[in-house]
């Protein structure tokens, strides 16, 4: 009688979480949204949670506000996100260092897998292999061949230890058989600035960020790492027609705290997806250099389990260690 007692209430207690569930999935949104950004204003991924709150806001009929919360490589506002309530009121805006914190940090405090409700992938975006003015380079070619020549002499500038364009140039180095001398930075501004300054001969750098400099003339650029050219970029070669193969972008996507009820994740993966196809939103994405994705929960997170693992060997044996 006792046992029998005992698989009641837990049978009860199972149902009236579901009602509530329900409940609150149905009335959702019912207040303001939260997206927290782990990284400054202005950089590629504020920009991208800009871009879907907008329409975000006008479909749930709520504002959407964007909190940013730079530090320690995104893991403040991770952790922050993950310890939230999972009502769909705090979301979380990440990109590639989520599956790749993974690896790098010896401890974290929150499970990038299991302390999260993947909502959808929103973009990636490729970066481009640029070089100070005055390098005797002119194409990739070229570049290789003096980087073979001169081992352990060029310099290529790191904006974040551990953060995909300081994976690309591990994945360049190696693939090529190049010996460059990399020079760790506090972000990609002062790294760009001394590049512009000639302190350092290369770097990779996002898409967004490098393009302006590049079509100014004041940097070189020797490839993108996008499979394709990019049509921002025609005349700039994909480093895959050189080395077949190489392949490295950047991914943005929205998450919220685990256990997220199943109506609420698919109502956001819905409402980010239907913007996704605006041509407004597509168009602002485009002119980043970015490529829309807007996936299913379900296949972000396979894909978020599968990245971790397609990192980890190139963080290894980079030997990289945080900021």
């Amino acid at each position: 009688m006792k046992s029998r007692s005992i698989f009641l209430l837990f049978a009860a207690i199972t149902v009236l979480s579901a009602i509530t569930n329900a409940l609150r999935a149905e009335d959702y949104p019912a207040r303001p949204i939260k997206l927290v950004v782990g990284a400054p204003a202005g950089g590629t991924t504020d920009t991208v949670a800009r871009f879907i709150a907008e329409p975000m806001a006008a479909a749930l009929k709520q504002p959407v506000l964007v909190e940013n919360r730079p530090g320690a490589g995104g893991n403040l506002a991770t952790a922050a996100v993950a310890k939230s309530a999972a009502d769909g009121y705090t979301l979380l805006v990440s990109f590639s260092s989520h599956t790749i914190n993974a690896t790098l940090y010896p401890t974290l405090p929150y499970d990038p897998v299991a302390d999260f409700t993947p909502i959808t992938m929103v973009a990636r975006v490729p970066s481009l292999l640029v070089g100070r003015s005055g390098l005797p380079a002119n194409d990739l070619k070229a570049l290789i061949e003096l980087a073979k020549a001169k081992p352990h002499t060029l310099t290529i500038g790191i904006g974040g230890i551990g953060s995909s364009l300081h994976l690309a140039g591990e994945k360049f180095k190696q693939m090529m058989g190049v010996d460059l001398l990399n020079v760790p930075y506090k972000g990609t501004a002062p790294a760009l600035s001394d590049l512009l300054g000639g302190q350092i001969d290369l770097m990779f750098i996002s898409l967004v960020t490098g393009a302006e400099q590049v079509r100014a003339g004041k940097l070189r650029a020797y490839g993108v790492t996008s499979v394709q050219r990019q049509p921002s970029f025609p005349e700039v070669p994909a480093i895959a027609e050189v080395v077949a193969g190489f392949e490295s972008s950047a991914w943005f996507g929205v998450f919220a705290p685990a256990m997220l009820p199943g109506a609420i994740t698919e109502r956001l993966n819905a409402v980010i997806i239907a913007a996704l196809a605006e041509p407004k939103l597509r168009e602002q994405l485009k002119n980043e250099g970015a490529t829309v994705v807007g996936n299913s929960a379900k296949e972000f997170a396979t894909f978020v389990r599968d990245d971790i693992d397609r990192w980890a060997p190139l963080v290894r044996s980079s030997g990289a260690t945080p900021n």
